[in-house]
């Protein structure tokens, strides 16, 4: 058996960007970039008030109190037509270029006002309340690099600098297929001796979280035939994912389907649970993983070896979830030589992180990963006691 380790280095060494394409800034939210970009603007780009006041010069007020009258109005949108003077004020509205002259903007709220003159209480120092031009951004600065995942801040950047549309990697497009005579989808009322399908749907919403496109190539019964002919449904699929049928029972037919439509298979067992069986291939350009069918296994396999490989595909920088050391808070056990990737949930106390167990682990107990805010990394034949730390891989954000 590999370990973890070795089996994500074979993986991510055949996991490469599947290409490019432009898209509008309202459809670039979680796209991952695929340019530098480089700023043509100066942003701002000119001196603005960050208040609602009045702009001065600040050597003006070094005697006060001092009274000034108030000889022009500025709004947002507006430049100035004149220089402000010695001893003048001018009525200034946030984001409003400052005037030739003018070096500092004292708040409304801190001056009396008349009619048409201020009384100002206190000197100001010069560059008050102004924002200076370039104070974000100058031109030619290199802003965002290729891989960056596109939030709204960055949505916003883009925005500003006048760059729509973005060129962005493509999603990966994933074709998911479930195996098993014992598998009623969704929609069909379980028999007897049935099953509902839960890996198609917990599947194609991590490929969404991933950033990927899921193709639901359905349910296939566990025969040779079927498998395989439902394997070749995946068209224009960059990666293909099947649960169930890859260990090693008669109707484990998973990897001989594989094969037959021409993958070449480069891994089958991983020393770890849940997940022991899990296979990897190749077919031309495109990446297939037989993950096993137990729930809670299936979507593991997934967070340790796809979900990294589709962010890579995707062009991502960051493949890899957040990892921290927690102190446990009851005894966490590992029985058995395999490494254990443990449903836990986490909370803070203090500047501490602290992981308990959030219950049974039985790899069908999809109310394990339900309530999981991470997988505890635990060695084979390990007992972490309470109040020894484990590290802990955060599958999400939690209080």
């Amino acid at each position: 058996m590999l370990t973890v380790e070795q089996a994500l280095q074979q993986i991510l060494e055949r996991a490469r960007p599947v290409g490019t394409e432009r898209v509008d800034l309202r459809a670039g939210l979680g796209r991952v970039l695929a340019e530098p970009i480089v700023s043509r603007r100066v942003i701002p780009p000119w001196p603005n008030s960050s208040m609602d006041g009045y702009a001065v010069r600040a050597a003006d007020t070094t005697g006060a109190p001092v009274t000034l009258p108030v000889v022009g109005r500025i709004p947002a949108g507006v430049v100035p037509d004149h220089t402000l003077g010695p001893r003048e004020a001018m009525r200034i509205f946030t984001g409003a270029p400052m005037p030739e002259g003018g070096d500092a903007v004292i708040p409304q709220e801190d001056v009396e006002a008349s009619a048409d003159r201020i009384r100002i209480a206190r000197p100001i120092e010069r560059g008050a309340y102004v924002r200076p031009r370039g104070e974000d951004v100058d031109a030619g600065d290199r802003v965002l690099e290729p891989g960056r995942l596109l939030g709204p801040a960055e949505i916003g950047l883009l925005a500003t600098l006048g760059h729509s549309p973005a060129l962005v990697f493509r999603r990966p497009r994933v074709a998911i297929l479930s195996t098993g005579n014992e598998i009623a989808d969704l929609g069909v009322e379980p028999g007897p001796g049935q099953i509902p399908n839960t890996n198609t749907y917990s599947l194609m919403a991590q490929v969404i979280e991933a950033g990927g496109e899921p193709l639901n190539l359905g349910v296939a019964e566990d025969r040779l035939e079927v498998i395989e002919s439902r394997l070749r449904w995946a068209g224009p699929a960059d990666v293909i994912i099947s649960s169930a049928g890859v260990s090693v029972g008669e109707l484990d037919l998973v990897r001989e389907a594989l094969t037959r439509i021409g993958a070449e298979l480069h891994l089958w067992k991983v020393n770890m649970r849940p997940g022991k069986p899990i296979t990897f291939g190749s077919l031309a350009e495109r990446l297939v993983f037989g993950l096993p069918g137990n729930p809670v296994s299936a979507m593991v396999t997934f967070e340790l070896f796809v979900r990294p490989a589709l962010l890579r595909l995707a062009g991502a920088s960051q493949l890899f979830r957040p990892r921290v050391s927690a102190r446990a808070l009851d005894p966490i056990s590992n029985p058995g030589q395999r490494r254990g990737y443990l449903r836990v949930t986490l909370s803070r106390e203090g500047n501490e992180y602290g992981a308990r167990l959030t219950g049974d682990q039985g790899s069908a107990i999809l109310r394990s990963m339900v309530l999981a805010d991470g997988l505890a990394v635990v060695p084979g034949d390990t007992v972490i006691a309470k109040g020894d730390t484990v590290e802990v891989m955060v599958l999400r954000a939690f209080v």
